[in-house]
């Protein structure tokens, strides 16, 4: 593998140097002689044209990217020799079989370290390049929007393998039959159907006296979905902050300190959660769950007061991610290895480590809805692009989170249909709160033609709306919305009272600066009936 990396820098340098150099040598002088005369005839042409390297060195992300790529390499080298350390180990005669399992846990480990340190870092040494070369050209909002596909499907595909997963185990959790024909060391057993086969489980109080060896471990989901998650908030929204993250009218923050908020909120929601999963606090469940809906509260209200509407909710969701992926590394795994080595090696079994686990799988649980809103919400600016956007956020979390409670009381035959009623009420009556203030009547509304309808749209949304966007950010129209047409802008109608007039979420970052009479201006014509005649 460390040829592959050698490859990898040598073919780098090659490429850096075929950019970096123009080869002027291999002209005659015929076309030197045309180069300066066409240079002559037009100074205006000669502008400095930056190389590869020039835009390597240049890019505000190089040295990050270099340090985060080199950190991998080492990391690479490293868990490659603990790995080969272990196997020496585990060869070595009469170790014991507590040892022996701890070595196992380690080789496991340190493999799995050292694929994802390869993985990731060709990914990013590779990714960066090509970005850098794609830079400036009209390569650079294509090769983006397919690196954006990509990640995203990832993410999907991960996380609906993670909360299927979660729904399922607290299904059986849920379902379990505890009390008929049980054997002493079961917590209970499951017979179910599907797909046209019959399944039986059986859960056991803390584990068989013999450990299979092939035993099959929900982690990989959990670790997919936070790093593609991750990568998503650097492609989306991190490599573009002055447009995606940062609202002037919300607060005046550079881009350092935009990062630093966002990357911050994950950290200290997830600190904040721990100390509290720790404490007494987390034996009280209807006290815990109050204390934390107040901090996560709290939290919501600086970040929609601190960054744009839908960075907030973007990040609110990242720190639940990192909340729901934290307890799978930190608590979850570990203690269930700790079960596994203790049930091998014939060790006393700690039942409090398989119920500290369950508790943060429930947890889990009851976030994912309240996660599925956020990863949804982008498509909803009524939510994000309100004033109240804090507390509609909020609501939709507790009143999802509620009817999770409801689905996993009914599954253990408890039924608490006030909790489900309750629930959609008040969704019900925040979609009534939030909806669009009493208009104007038509007859009072100063009249607008299409003409200064059409103008504000040529002005301050085709740059990105069209067949052909001259934003370089947008290979093609975003969601395939244009505005070329009297009859494109007039189908768009309701959409563009609702993202550029209710909501202010469009332009995106009012990257081109639309104004507050223009935004009257598009609100009296829609309100007029949209007319293009």
């Amino acid at each position: 593998m460390t040829r592959l990396f050698k490859y990898v820098l040598i073919l780098t340098g090659l490429h850096v140097a075929a950019h970096a150099f123009p080869q002027a040598t291999t002209m005659d002088s015929t076309v030197v002689d045309s180069v300066a005369t066409v240079t002559a005839l037009a100074p205006e042409a000669s502008a400095h044209v930056p190389t590869y390297l020039e835009k390597l060195v240049a890019a505000p992300y190089t040295l990050i990217v270099a340090a985060i790529v080199l950190l991998l390499f080492f990391l690479f080298i490293w868990f490659r020799r603990l790995a080969k350390q272990v196997n020496e180990q585990l060869a070595e005669p009469g170790i014991s079989e507590c040892v022996r399992f701890d070595l196992e846990q380690a080789r496991s480990t340190a493999i799995a370290s050292r694929q994802a340190s390869k993985f990731f870092g060709l990914l990013l040494f590779g990714g960066y390049l090509a970005y850098i070369a794609a830079q400036g050209t009209p390569m650079q909002g294509y090769a983006m929007e397919w690196v954006n596909l990509a990640v995203r499907w990832v993410h999907v595909i991960a996380g609906i393998m993670w909360i299927g997963a979660s729904f399922y185990f607290i299904f059986l959790e849920n379902n379990l039959n505890r009390t008929e024909g049980l054997r002493d060391e079961l917590a209970g057993n499951l017979w179910a159907i599907h797909g046209g086969g019959f399944y039986y489980v059986e859960k056991y109080q803390v584990a068989p006296k013999v450990i299979p060896k092939h035993l099959h471990w929900f982690k990989y989901e959990a670790y997919f979905t936070w790093l593609s998650g991750f990568s998503l908030l650097f492609i989306v929204y991190y490599a573009d902050a002055r447009s995606f993250m940062i609202d002037p009218t919300v607060a005046a923050l550079s881009t350092s300190e935009a990062l630093g908020i966002g990357i911050g909120s994950m950290v200290l929601g997830w600190l904040i959660y721990d100390v509290m999963s720790k404490s007494r606090l987390v034996l009280r469940q209807d006290l815990f769950a109050l204390v934390g809906v107040l901090v996560l509260g709290v939290i919501t209200y600086a970040l929609t007061h601190l960054l744009s509407g839908r960075a907030a909710y973007i990040h609110v969701g990242a720190l639940l991610g990192t909340i729901m992926a934290g307890n799978v590394f930190f608590t979850i795994i570990p203690s269930q290895k700790a079960l596994v080595r203790a049930a091998k090696t014939g060790q006393p079994l700690d039942a409090t480590l398989g119920k500290k686990a369950g508790q943060r799988s429930l947890h889990n649980n009851y976030i994912t809805l309240p996660v599925v809103f956020i990863m949804l919400s982008n498509h909803f600016p009524s939510t994000f692009g309100h004033s109240g956007n804090w507390l509609i956020l909020m609501v939709i979390m507790v009143a999802s989170a509620g009817i999770k409670h409801y689905w996993n009381l009914l599954e253990r035959g408890i039924k608490r249909t006030w909790v489900l009623v309750v629930s959609i009420l008040a969704l019900v009556v925040l979609s009534m709160a939030i909806s669009p203030a009493f208009e104007e009547s038509l007859d009072e509304a100063i009249p607008v033609s299409f003409e200064e309808a059409n103008a504000v749209i040529q002005a301050r949304c085709v740059q990105c709306h069209s067949a052909n966007p001259t934003d370089e950010q947008w290979p093609s129209a975003p969601n395939g919305v244009m505005y070329d047409t009297p009859e494109q802008i007039q189908g768009m109608a309701d959409k563009i009272m609702t993202r550029a007039v209710r909501t202010h979420t469009m332009p995106q970052g009012n990257k081109t600066g639309m104004t507050e009479g223009e935004r009257a201006i598009l609100k009296r014509w829609i309100l007029q009936g949209a007319k293009i005649d």
